[in-house]
């Protein structure tokens, strides 16, 4: 039976095939189309202008799609030390960042006789997950969100989740969270300026789809963006047979290392906010005489906002 990947695994795999972030190997395009010549593909086609990774990308769920085992080939390519000979830093960086985009996946590699191989890991997952550092969170939900009915919504989201963490709710709270998370990135997506143009219509875009799009237009980091997976994981539990299938419920080690990634990705999103201008004073009201009537400073919704303390984890 074909491993079958998750769409942001294999968009994070075709990510570290084109290597654009240094030290990875950096493959031009007619050189992506040769690693999968030497991943065992048949019939590549040559390289056709497409951004890189997004070329990449197609290919592999093509393939998966196709009910061949080719994504499997090129993740266990990836993971090949034959593939970088001199180059055994780019190894190393490769082989820890594969597995950490594999074990949100429930995979890691492992090497049998000298060869990597796939296994399956349930419990690695949570032990690497687990190492996530500690993140407060250091802002307010109107840090982030200008919408004030949004806002309230958000906030309420986040209430409730800390509601469920205190009474053992922990699939609820986890879910409350991916809700949390969706809502402030598609925020952010309507209404912020993006360099990088929306992939399709607003309405049409998941979480994963978010994310991807905070991280391409550098309003989150890169930790928060491949973190991001596991709350997604965990939120798609809101269907019970998806956890059947998981043979995995949420218990409070996964809330634990949900929270700093729902913080993290707050925090990147009001440090990355533009500032709102100051408002221009209005002028002073003048009286019959001429002299200026002192006028009560009304209080804006900023001053008045409640801010919440970051959730320890």
């Amino acid at each position: 039976m074909n491993e079958i990947f998750d769409d942001s695994t294999l968009t994070e795999v075709a990510h570290l095939i084109c290597g654009d972030e240094p030290p990875l190997i950096y493959r031009k395009g007619y050189e992506v189309a040769a690693f999968f010549e030497r991943a065992g593909w048949d019939d590549v086609p040559e390289y056709d202008g497409t951004p890189r990774p997004k070329w990449a990308w197609e290919l592999l769920k093509e393939r998966q799609e196709d009910g061949t085992d080719d994504a499997e080939r090129a993740i266990l390519r990836l993971a090949n030390r034959i593939e970088y000979y001199s180059q055994q830093k780019e190894y190393h960086v490769t082989l820890k960042r594969l597995n950490e985009v594999l074990m949100l996946d429930g995979r890691r590699v492992a090497h049998e006789g000298g060869h990597p191989v796939l296994a399956h890991c349930e419990a690695g997952f949570e032990d690497e997950v687990r190492q996530l550092p500690r993140v407060e969170l250091k802002v307010s939900v109107a840090d982030v969100v200008s919408d004030p009915e949004l806002a309230a919504t958000v906030q309420l989201r986040l209430d409730e989740a800390r509601t469920c963490d205190e009474h053992g709710a922990y699939t609820s709270a986890v879910i409350m969270l991916g809700s949390l998370l969706e809502g402030v990135l598609a925020h952010a997506a309507d209404v912020r300026t993006a360099v990088v143009r929306m992939p399709k219509p607003l309405q049409k875009m998941g979480l994963n789809d978010f994310v991807d799009f905070a991280y391409e237009n550098k309003w989150i980091e890169h930790d928060a963006k491949l973190a991001s997976g596991l709350v997604r994981h965990y939120r798609n539990l809101v269907h019970p047979l998806a956890e059947k299938r998981t043979g995995h419920s949420p218990n409070r080690d996964t809330l634990n290392m949900c929270w700093p990634v729902v913080n993290a990705t707050l925090n990147d999103l009001a440090a990355t906010a533009s500032p709102v201008p100051s408002p221009r004073p209005a002028p002073a009201d003048r009286g019959r005489d001429g002299n200026p009537a002192a006028s009560a400073q009304r209080p804006t919704p900023a001053s008045v906002a409640r801010r919440h303390p970051g959730r320890g984890v």
